[in-house]
């Protein structure tokens, strides 16, 4: 299985950035996939994920309403939109999949992983 993710950059704080996902060697229609982040010298984050049959989202508090994930099961990819962005969103973003979004509650037991994208918010 491979993940790679991508989009990352310098975005000023209020301002938008979509990442992006495409998964290899592993069939969508079977895994939840999602988001999760870690910030310098903090413990990793879950972002936000999306089942296998796409019909249940969740996120993390701290990004409800600004953020939006969604899948392209045929084209095995998965994204996230970033509106309203904070100071507080500045991290390494990763894409992972798992049979479950309860994983997302226990982000440092998602083990198939993608390398990270840097989101930098500042002015």
């Amino acid at each position: 299985v491979q993940l790679q993710a991508s989009g990352g950059g310098l975005v000023q704080p209020g301002g938008s950035l979509k990442l992006s996902c495409a998964a290899s060697g592993i069939n969508l229609d079977y895994s939840a996939i999602g988001w999760f982040r870690q910030a310098p010298g903090k413990e990793r984050e879950g972002v936000s994920c999306i089942n296998k049959f796409g019909g249940m989202t969740w996120y993390a508090d701290s990004v409800k309403g600004r953020f939006t994930i969604s899948r392209v099961n045929a084209k095995n990819t998965v994204t996230l939109e970033m509106n309203g962005m904070k100071p507080g969103d500045t991290a390494v973003y990763y894409c992972a999949t798992d049979p479950s979004c309860s994983t997302w509650f226990y982000p440092e037991r998602l083990v198939t992983v993608s390398q990270g994208t840097l989101v930098t918010v500042s002015s």
